[in-house]
C-alpha cells in the first residue's frame, strides 16, 4: 500500500461530516451535467473507500441518496473509476457550498470565508488531499506532497491557505492544470497534522529519522574507511623507505630512537600513529612519532 493511500485511509477513519471538506472534493473532482430534469453532479474518484465517504457526506449533510456508478479504465492498469452521481437538489447544494458561478459552472477559487477561518481551512485541505493529493513515500528520501488543481487560481488559493499554517507551499503549472506542492519534510509532517493524519505523521517522522540515522552511520563508516586507507598509504610509504635504508646503509645506521620506530612500523603496518606511540618501551606522543617518521622518510629521500 502506498503512503498516499495510508494517509487517505487514516483521514477516512476520522468520521467527520464537514461541508468544507465536501466543498473541496466537489471543486476538485466534480463535474456538472444537464438533463431534462435539471442539473446533475458527478464526483469522480479511483478509490472505492473515498467514493463511499463522499456518498456518506452527501447523505448526512443533505439527506440525499446519491448513486454510485463505476466503469473500468481502458489502460493497462485496469483501475475502476467511481462516480458518485447526484440528480436531486444540485443547484441547492452548489448554492449552499457557494460553489456555483454565474454561468452554472463551479467556482474556480476558494471562498474567503474558508481562507479566513482555520478550522474551515483544515477541513478544506483535508478534502483537497482526499480528492487529488499525493505524497511520495518517505523511504525514497525525496520528500514531496502534491495537490493537483485544474485551475491556476485554485492552486494559488490552496498555496495561500497552506501558508496560513506556516507551510512553504509553491505552485507550478502542469499538463492540464497546476500543482500546489510542499518539498520540505517538516512542512509535509506539519501538513499531516493540519489535516488530522497523526498516525501517518508519526510514521513519516520515524522513517525520516531512520533514514537520517542510516546516512549518519554510512558517512561515519565512509570517513573511517577513508582514514584507514590514508593510514595504510602513509604506512606503506614509510615501510618502503625503511626497506630502502636497510638495503643501503643498514638500519643500524639510524639513531636508536629512529630504529625503534622503524622496527614497530615494519612489524605492524596496520598500526595507527597512536598505537605506535603506545607500543614503544618509553611511550611518546603522537606528535613525537610523526616527527620521527618524517625523519626516517627524509633520510630515505636523501639516499
Amino acid at each position: 500500500m502506498s503512503f498516499t493511500i495510508k494517509v487517505k485511509e487514516e483521514l477516512l477513519t476520522l468520521a467527520i461530516s464537514d461541508k468544507n471538506e465536501l466543498s473541496a472534493i466537489i471543486k476538485m473532482s466534480g463535474s456538472l451535467g444537464l438533463t431534462g430534469q435539471g442539473l446533475t453532479l458527478s464526483i469522480t474518484t479511483e478509490n472505492a473507500k473515498i467514493a463511499r465517504h463522499i456518498y456518506n457526506l452527501v447523505e448526512s449533510i443533505y439527506s440525499l441518496t446519491p448513486e454510485i456508478k463505476y466503469h473500468q479504465k481502458t489502460n493497462l492498469r485496469k483501475n475502476r473509476v467511481y462516480n458518485v452521481f447526484i440528480t436531486e437538489n444540485v443547484e441547492e447544494i452548489l448554492s449552499d457550498l457557494q460553489l456555483a458561478d454565474s454561468f452554472f459552472g463551479i467556482e474556480t477559487g476558494i471562498k474567503p470565508s474558508i481562507l479566513e477561518d482555520d478550522e474551515k481551512g483544515r477541513s478544506y485541505l483535508r478534502g483537497a488531499f482526499l480528492a487529488t493529493g499525493t505524497i511520495r513515500d518517505p523511504e525514497s528520501g525525496k520528500y514531496q506532497l502534491e495537490i493537483f488543481s485544474v485551475y491556476q487560481d485554485h492552486a494559488e488559493d490552496l498555496a495561500d491557505l497552506m501558508r496560513k499554517f506556516m507551510l512553504d507551499a509553491k505552485v507550478i503549472e502542469h499538463k492540464n492544470g497546476s500543482i500546489t506542492y510542499l518539498q520540505k519534510a517538516e512542512d509535509i509532517m506539519d501538513f499531516l497534522i493540519v489535516i488530522g493524519a497523526m498516525a501517518c505523521r508519526e510514521a513519516f517522522e520515524e522513517v525520516k529519522i531512520m533514514r537520517e540515522t542510516r546516512n549518519d552511520i554510512n558517512r561515519a563508516n565512509n570517513a573511517e574507511t577513508a582514514n584507514i586507507a590514508k593510514t595504510i598509504t602513509a604506512s606503506m610509504k614509510t615501510i618502503n623507505n625503511i626497506i630502502k635504508i636497510m638495503d643501503t646503509v643498514g638500519l643500524e645506521a639510524l639513531p636508536v630512537e629512529l630504529q625503534q620506530i622503524a622496527q614497530v612500523r615494519v612489524a605492524h603496518p596496520d598500526y595507527s600513529i597512536q598505537q605506535i606511540a603506545d607500543s614503544l618501551e618509553i611511550p611518546i606522543t603522537k606528535s613525537g612519532v610523526n616527527h620521527r617518521l618524517r625523519k626516517i622518510n627524509k633520510i630515505a629521500d636523501d639516499l
